[in-house]
């Protein structure tokens, strides 16, 4: 048997706000291991140039935060939250296809587009659901 507060936050939560939980703590997770320990800069030229790779990992965090309080705004009110979670992943897809193109990463390019495919696209696709849809009612046939 379920909790009341867990059948309520998943309630207030929906499909919209469940994605934005999940991707929410994952950007946390992956900032904070950056925090931790920083990644190799291959590639990010592009922002290491504007701040170093701990503190763009904070932005992973601040978004993660930011999704995972979206997460249960009602439909419309939750659009902040989507934003916060395409930004961090948008500036990464940015800076690696520049590498590429620059030619300081040769695998820039398809580090870019799995970023663009996997987490901005489908974020953007969530953001575009519908929380309820409700099917067609069958009419009868005229007799």
């Amino acid at each position: 048997m379920k909790c009341r507060a867990v059948r309520w936050l998943r309630k207030a939560a929906g499909k919209r706000g469940t994605y934005l939980g999940i991707v929410g703590v994952g950007q946390i997770c992956w900032g904070a291991g950056m925090v931790v320990d920083a990644p190799s800069p291959a590639g990010l030229q592009l922002l290491t140039r504007v701040a170093p790779l701990h503190c763009w990992a904070w932005v992973w965090v601040i978004a993660g935060l930011a999704a995972a309080a979206s997460a249960i705004l009602p439909v419309g009110r939750d659009t902040p939250g989507f934003i916060a979670i395409l930004i961090p992943p948008a500036a990464w897809a940015i800076t690696y296809a520049v590498a590429a193109i620059d030619g300081d990463f040769s695998r820039g390019g398809f580090v870019a587009v799995w970023y663009l495919t996997s987490h901005v696209g489908v974020t953007l696709w969530a953001a575009a659901l519908p929380e309820y849809s409700v099917p067609k009612v069958p009419r009868r046939p005229r007799e």
